[in-house]
């Protein structure tokens, strides 16, 4: 429960048990062992007269003399229980803390009563919420006349011995037992503890100097003398260690932190756009600002610009006025979501890139299968765990363009495996659909026939799929042609010249020519080019390619590997020409050695059968 050093150094110990056992440690071990009447909770020595004092649960204060070796008699309190104990190191006053919320001085001379103080009534400020009697959690001297008390409900009161009451009262307001108080004499500090958080604050003002807020349940605090480190006994196998070098400096044996903290401090000096938002200029159209471009209100930099934060959080709130009311409504539904995490999961996908989601969970399982065959074979990691990717599953912009040229040509397979996999999308979008109205009316889904299985579609190669994917794509293109063409004739402007005299003949406003308005970048087409295509498709490859190099105009096709056309013949070896020149001649003579069977005729009509019905010839 507590222990206490009687020497200089480690030679000797006292402990108090939790069993009511006091047990005295020497250099070498244990030494003695004996046991106080009441369970203890804390114990104080005097020096004075080698009397150590106990409290507990009882109304009265042991006293075992280590001189005599042997109990002297106890002194009566007042209280039903003593929580705490200690005793001043320059008169020797006694006081106990008590569970009523009092405090008690006795004289170790005479073994009387001086004084008591009611803590309990001087812990209630303005604004206190009183949930029970707080009674004394800690108790400690400064100096001769300075005393601080704690309190269960997690006050802390500076008194002076010679008045009843508090010079300060400082709160921490967690409502927790004070579990340890310290004077730091250098800074005139005080440092005290609940369970939660040690503060540091002015013994003079109740100023705070400083917190900390460990991540486990604190039971004591020991800070090293003269110095800026202190220990913590917490709820954990290891101690914590802070050093808060404004406190003191390090201790000699780790003087090697006072170096490390020079290096990690931090400069005071802020950076020039602190106050500044970097906006690009694609930022700016999307908030209505481009106009403020070359004004004092934008600051080039880079590729963007700084602006006013202030400035920025005004325009983009009245640029979107209800992004408050979604993120409310995305956390709504996060908080729902974690709470139907108990409940049968259903596979979900992502809101992008659904496709490519599914295609790597499938593969996902097949790569689990066959490294669950494996007897050493681990599993890899997938990009749908992966937090470096979770922006393409996330981010609309990442979104895979199928009705694009280079994946249409690129992936010609995509389309025959994608049908199954939108087949599979379709069941989990109705699935989920399904899990969603299941959680709005609270209510478990009745169970539907599995559906039946589809055949799937005829394999085709990927040959015949990238001709027709070419095909669509050339018709796509002369769809977009025709119609660019289309828009052109319908916003050509017919510009005549202006008439002249009225008496001018008709005849020569027929013989007036005509201007038309092209626009840049289309190439003039004369009405002869429909008769002159048709011609050019009724011509074989080789005129057509004449007649290109003639009018000299080059005829290029893009295609999915280029625009370059190559024209090659094989060079056949010399074997090759000898067989073929031998099985000409064996043609040759073959023919020459055919025998017509013209001159054979029947008089009678064939027989059916093997031997009936043969003519005569």
């Amino acid at each position: 429960v507590a222990f206490e050093i009687l020497s200089d150094d480690y030679s000797k110990l006292v402990f108090l048990n939790c069993d009511r056992h006091v047990e005295f440690h020497a250099q070498h071990g244990h030494y003695y062992k004996t046991r106080i009447p009441k369970f203890g909770r804390d114990f104080s020595y005097h020096y004075a007269s080698c009397d150590l004092y106990f409290v507990g649960m009882s109304s009265e204060v042991y006293r075992l003399n280590l001189e005599q070796g042997r109990f002297l008699n106890s002194l009566q309190t007042d209280a039903v229980e003593n929580n705490v104990c200690d005793i001043n190191g320059v008169h020797n006053l006694f006081a106990t803390g008590t569970s009523e919320g009092r405090v008690e001085c006795w004289d170790p001379r005479v073994r009387n009563r001086v004084g008591m103080l009611d803590c309990a009534l001087s812990s209630l400020t303005e604004g206190t919420v009183v949930q029970g009697l707080p009674s004394i959690s800690a108790l400690k001297f400064n100096g001769s006349l300075t005393m601080a008390v704690g309190t269960s409900t997690g006050q802390v009161l500076l008194y002076d011995l010679r008045s009843s009451q508090p010079l300060l009262v400082k709160d921490h307001f967690y409502n927790l037992p004070i579990k340890s108080l310290i004077f730091h004499d250098q800074l005139d500090l005080i440092v005290s503890a609940d369970s939660k958080i040690i503060k540091i604050w002015s013994k003079d003002s109740g100023k705070l100097f400083s917190s900390i807020q460990p991540q486990t349940d604190i039971n004591d605090v020991c800070m090293y003398p003269n110095s800026g480190m202190l220990f913590t006994a917490n709820e954990d196998p290891k101690m914590n260690t802070f050093y808060i070098p404004a406190l003191g400096p390090a201790p000699r044996w780790c003087s090697f932190l006072d170096s490390l903290t020079e290096e990690l401090e931090e400069s005071p000096e802020c950076a020039v756009y602190d106050d500044y938002k970097f906006v690009t200029r694609k930022d700016l159209e999307n908030l209505g600002l481009s106009h403020l471009v070359g004004s004092s209100l934008l600051r080039a930099y880079m590729h963007g610009y700084f602006m006013d934060i202030r400035l920025y959080h005004k325009v983009k709130t009245m640029a979107n006025p209800f992004a408050y009311e979604e993120y409310r409504k995305d956390k709504i539904r996060q908080k729902i979501e974690e709470s139907r995490t108990q409940r049968v999961q259903v596979q979900k996908l992502p809101k992008v890139n659904k496709e490519l989601a599914l295609k790597l969970m499938e593969e996902g399982d097949e790569e689990a299968e066959l490294a669950s065959r494996k007897k050493k074979g681990k599993a890899l990691p997938s990009i749908l765990g992966d937090d470096r990717f979770t922006v393409m599953f996330e981010n609309p912009d990442f979104q895979v363009d199928e009705q694009s040229e280079e994946f249409r040509l690129l992936n010609p397979i995509v389309s025959k495996v994608g049908q199954k996999r939108k087949k599979k999308l379709r069941l989990l979008a109705q699935q989920e659909a399904a899990a969603q109205q299941a959680a709005d009316e609270e209510e478990e889904p009745e169970g539907r026939a599995s559906s039946e299985e589809e055949s799937s579609d005829d394999d085709k190669s990927w040959v015949e799929e990238v001709r027709e994917q070419r095909r669509l794509l050339h018709q796509e293109d002369r769809d977009r042609r025709r119609q660019e063409r289309r828009e052109a004739d319908r916003n050509t402007v017919l510009l005549e010249r202006e008439q002249g005299d009225g008496q001018k003949t008709e005849s020569k406003k027929k013989t007036q020519p005509q201007f038309y308005q092209i626009k840049a970048g289309e190439e003039f087409r004369s009405f002869g080019d429909v008769t002159r295509k048709q011609k050019l498709q009724k011509a074989s490859l080789e005129e057509r390619l004449k007649l290109e190099e003639n009018s000299g105009i080059s005829n290029t096709v893009d295609t999915a590997v280029g625009s370059k056309q190559l024209t090659f013949s094989l060079k056949k070896s010399e074997q090759q020409r000898k067989q073929q020149q031998a099985e000409k001649e064996h043609h040759e003579e073959r023919k020459k050695l055919r025998r017509s069977a013209g001159h054979l005729s029947s008089t009678r009509g064939r027989g059916r059968g093997r031997g009936r019905g043969r003519g005569r010839y």
